[in-house]
């Protein structure tokens, strides 16, 4: 579904001044990009982070679904990044005993191998 209203920015245009798909259907400005990468580290709904950015919903969800836009790569980053500390505080807590701790360090370990 595409749209069109005044509060959205021209699509960007690649070089050969075609738009830029790479960015999906809204044309994400660095700005929305950076606190769409924020908000995910914090697993904020897409729901949510829309009403913040003041876009459509199902546009927001659809370019996050694509992953081969830069709106979808921000969001898996900001997902990671926090992935990322929560294993390693998880890792430090196995290390000193902590039971749940090291069941799921194992559980993140078996993952791990299942996704080579």
């Amino acid at each position: 579904m595409t749209y069109s209203h005044s509060a959205y920015p021209a699509s960007p245009r690649n070089n050969s001044g075609e738009p830029d798909s790479s960015l999906g259907s809204h044309g994400y400005s660095e700005n929305e990009l950076q606190q769409i990468e924020k908000f995910a580290s914090i697993y904020l709904k897409i729901s949510d982070m829309a009403v913040i950015l003041d876009i459509p919903a199902d546009v927001l969800r659809s370019d996050i679904a694509d992953r081969t836009t830069e709106v979808s790569k921000a969001y898996r980053r900001g997902k990671a990044a926090s992935k990322v500390k929560l294993h390693s505080q998880e890792m430090m807590l196995a290390q000193v005993g902590s039971p749940l701790a090291i069941e799921n360090a194992h559980r993140n370990f078996l993952d791990m191998e299942d996704d080579e």
